[in-house]
């Protein structure tokens, strides 16, 4: 992009150098060519505001997924391990009684 804003001042200034124009016509071609100048300036800092913001509202819905997902993950490690606890409890409960020869 820096190429193309050194291009247009290139191009400005040799058109002044080169062009058969009063020094009024010179000035006002000049502040004309400035305000564009300007003008793409903002344009192109409103497309960077505007990517950035998209880029910034992507990266926040990967982490909710992301997050999302871990959340999910655990909850089912979580049940499952409460499931492998109450088994492991129920068999040692059932050998106990085996081995001790009583029933529940």
């Amino acid at each position: 992009m820096k190429g193309f804003f050194y291009g247009l001042g290139l191009g400005v200034a040799l058109g002044v150098l080169f062009a058969p124009m009063s020094g009024e016509e010179t000035r006002n071609n000049l502040a004309d060519r400035a305000s564009d100048l300007g003008d793409n300036a903002r344009d192109l800092a409103d497309q960077a505001k505007q990517t950035y913001s998209q880029s910034v509202d992507k990266a926040k819905d990967a982490y909710n997924q992301g997050a999302e997902k871990v959340r999910s993950g655990v909850k089912s490690i979580r049940g499952q391990a409460n499931d492998t606890i109450s088994e492991a409890k129920e068999s040692a409960s059932n050998a106990t009684h085996q081995a001790t020869g009583t029933n529940y």
